[in-house]
């Protein structure tokens, strides 16, 4: 499973894609990413959320998010890609 840090904004948010890019790889067929530790965030954390996304699926693995807070999801709503990061069980 990927982490996300505590803090995920424009300043943190190429280092944070980076790292968990680099980390798909490493992950089985499904990756999940935690969103439980993020507590300030911006519109940033989506796209770190959506590369990571499209990493997993570049590679061929599901993809799936858990621990996504309520804020995060209408913040994801808005920018209509909630679809796009499905809950993990």
């Amino acid at each position: 499973m990927l982490v996300l840090p505590a803090e995920l904004t424009h300043r943190q948010a190429q280092d944070c894609a980076t790292m968990l890019c680099r980390s798909v790889k490493t992950q089985g067929d499904t990756v999940v990413v935690d969103a439980q530790a993020l507590e300030r965030f911006d519109s940033s954390a989506l796209a770190v959320l959506l590369e990571c996304r499209r990493e997993a699926l570049a590679q061929g693995k599901a993809y799936r998010v858990r621990h996504l807070s309520q804020k995060l999801r209408e913040l994801a709503v808005l920018y209509g890609v909630v679809d796009l990061l499905p809950a993990a069980p």
